[in-house]
């Protein structure tokens, strides 16, 4: 009886009931786009945001010694110390591994071009495109092709691990006339030199403007220290960092054992910092909170604004649908005065009206999630340049949604005419 009266329902008023599922459908589709954009603009915002460079820089323990004063460094062992580069593959291998995009080593050293009276210049030793052995990746390439996409050079890369090529800063080739192709002779401090050829130019920062850039190789050969590095860029997707992370940062002994494990499993840059200096115990991890800081609050304010525009989605159309429904029950009163009249109750009336609702939701929701899901991975290919991971939890939580959304609409208008007396309605008076 109950299912005979609805499908009379919908065949006596199908077109207020498309409208009405037509109005699901544009808020649900909306709803279904922003949620899938919402789960994973995370990653791909954190990917487009390592185009200005590494978030977390790894030095050895010595080196993180406060002891800066008036912007002088009188730390005896800064310089001094090192990382092995035998133990950066470690850095690969933490729990949060498959966040790690890159990591590139780096050892500076001054070199003079020519004799040994001319000036000093920085050279700094780093991989560029080199492929590191890690455990469960086959092709894991790194280096600062990866970790600083913002370099560019005109010419050519040097061969990795090459000991007669280098990269020649912008500012310091303007400065000497240098061109690719020209020939230089480095000499370190302790006597080392080595013939080298420029094969480019490199435009990237102040330090690298000044100075010559090449294989890390080359550096431990000039400097004497093979296996060494003095510093490790590391790039991180992470995740904006909130109140939890915030008070692991300042005192991770300050956590109960949930708070921990929850602050551990999460990709928070603090968390992922841990880790490293966990794998590497004799480095200091520390965050480069310029760039971490940028990346937490530019994906905190997007899926602030999806999250908004959701539940502005949400009442609108909750509105739309009981402005929709409120019609049509109050064009229904004499029907229902006279099923109130023959003994149906006013749980009977309400369920026939909710009812209604959920069919409605239902098929709304489910033509708004498919289209949805269309929507999200042509915001995805014309923003990111790629497709949206779609996680099928979003069909069950807008199909919910949707009917939430019907019910909203529908409640008060059903509970008003089914509160009516059947005599006020046969007789027209409502």
């Amino acid at each position: 009886m109950f299912t005979r009266l609805l499908q009379q329902s919908f065949r006596r008023d199908w077109r207020r009931k498309l409208l009405a599922i037509f109005t699901i459908v544009l808020a649900t589709t909306l709803m279904t786009a922003l949620a899938s954009l919402s789960i994973d603009v995370g990653d791909k915002m954190a990917r487009e945001m390592k185009a200005y460079g590494s978030n977390i820089k790894v030095v050895p323990k010595s080196d993180s010694i406060p002891l800066t004063i008036g912007g002088v460094n009188y730390n005896p062992l800064s310089g001094r110390d090192y990382l092995n580069e035998a133990d950066l593959p470690k850095i690969k291998d933490i729990f949060w591994r498959n966040n790690i995009t890159g990591l590139t080593p780096f050892l500076t050293l001054p070199v003079t071009l020519g004799s040994a009276e001319d000036d000093h210049v920085p050279l700094i030793g780093t991989y560029f495109h080199k492929l590191m052995p890690v455990e469960g990746f086959d092709n894991f390439f790194t280096g600062v092709t990866v970790t600083h996409p913002f370099w560019q050079v005109t010419g050519t890369w040097p061969e990795e691990d090459s000991l007669d090529q280098v990269l020649v800063g912008e500012t310091l080739a303007d400065r000497r006339g240098l061109k690719p192709g020209a020939t230089l002779t480095l000499t370190a401090a302790e006597g080392k030199s080595r013939n080298v050829t420029v094969s480019g130019i490199v435009a990237a920062s102040e330090e690298e403007a000044g100075g010559i850039v090449a294989p890390l190789a080359l550096a431990q050969d000039l400097a004497g220290l093979s296996g060494k590095v003095g510093s490790v860029s590391v790039s991180a997707l992470t995740i904006p960092e909130n109140s939890l992370s915030r008070k692991a940062r300042s005192d991770p002994s300050s956590l109960d054992a949930q708070q921990y494990d929850t602050w551990y499993c999460s990709a928070y840059v603090s968390a992922i910092v841990h880790q490293i200096e966990e794998a590497l115990p004799n480095a200091s991890a520390r965050p480069i909170w310029q760039v971490a800081d940028s990346e937490g609050v530019v994906i905190g304010k997007i899926q602030l604004l999806m999250a908004v525009v959701a539940l502005a989605a949400f009442a609108s159309s909750a509105m739309a649908i009981s402005s929709l429904l409120n019609t049509s029950v109050m064009e229904r009163s004499r029907e229902i005065g006279l099923m109130k009249a023959l003994g149906a109750s006013q749980a009977a009336i309400l369920s026939l009206f909710l009812g209604e609702a959920v069919v409605i939701g239902i098929i709304g929701g489910l033509i708004g999630a498919a289209l949805g899901a269309g929507l999200s991975q042509i915001i995805g290919l014309t923003v990111f340049g790629a497709t949206i991971t779609f996680p099928g939890v979003v069909v069950l939580v807008v199909v919910i949604a949707s009917i939430l959304i019907a019910l909203a609409g529908s409640v008060l208008p059903s509970r008003t005419i089914a509160a009516l007396a059947p005599v006020e309605t046969l007789y027209g008076r409502r």
